[in-house]
């Protein structure tokens, strides 16, 4: 197994951006004014069954939509951080919190604000379309676009590696 397989096989946090990583980046305008935003089924599927399989999962994001804050919660994630300045804040506050060290996270951004907690990580992740910025920190690069099922690239390599991923009939793909 080369370097990066074996990072993969110590991942036990997933830390991921919202906009451009969870959702494509771009933001449709509804008449009342309120953002929409479109994300993957496929990525679903995947953050829920890495919660289930005992993973932590942290939305840290600079965009402010409570709307998907259900979502995120309907797919068992607790740690759902909006309008952030100060990734980095978050994502030390966590690792203080619950003892997790870096190279147990697995941290996939795809812009200059997402950079400081990429370096945070034990893998720096971006999806393919990432800025020229985060694919330049990024160690792994998904051949994957945001809100296209990057997030599932990285969640079942992982999961594969530490023999979790396989046959889940009580996880939906919402």
């Amino acid at each position: 197994m080369n370097h990066l397989g074996e990072a993969f096989g110590k991942i036990t946090t997933f830390v991921f951006d919202m906009d451009g990583v969870l959702t494509d980046g771009s933001l449709v305008v509804l008449p009342n004014g309120v953002f929409a935003r479109s994300m993957h089924t496929k990525d679903g599927y995947a953050l829920q069954l890495a919660v289930k399989k005992g993973y932590h999962v942290l939305i840290i994001t600079g965009g402010n939509a409570p709307e998907v804050s259900e979502r995120f919660e309907r797919l068992g994630i607790q740690e759902i951080h909006l309008n952030i300045r100060d990734k980095a804040a978050v994502l030390n506050a966590f690792m203080q919190k619950t003892g997790t060290k870096a190279e147990a996270i697995l941290c996939m951004g795809d812009d200059v604000p997402d950079i400081p907690i990429m370096r945070m990580a034990g893998i720096a992740a971006c999806p393919a379309d990432a800025t020229a910025d985060a694919l330049e920190a990024a160690q792994y690069i998904s051949p994957i676009a945001g809100g296209r099922g990057c997030v599932r690239d990285v969640i079942e390599k992982v999961l594969r590696i530490r023999g979790h991923w396989g046959e889940e009939t009580t996880v939906t793909s919402a």
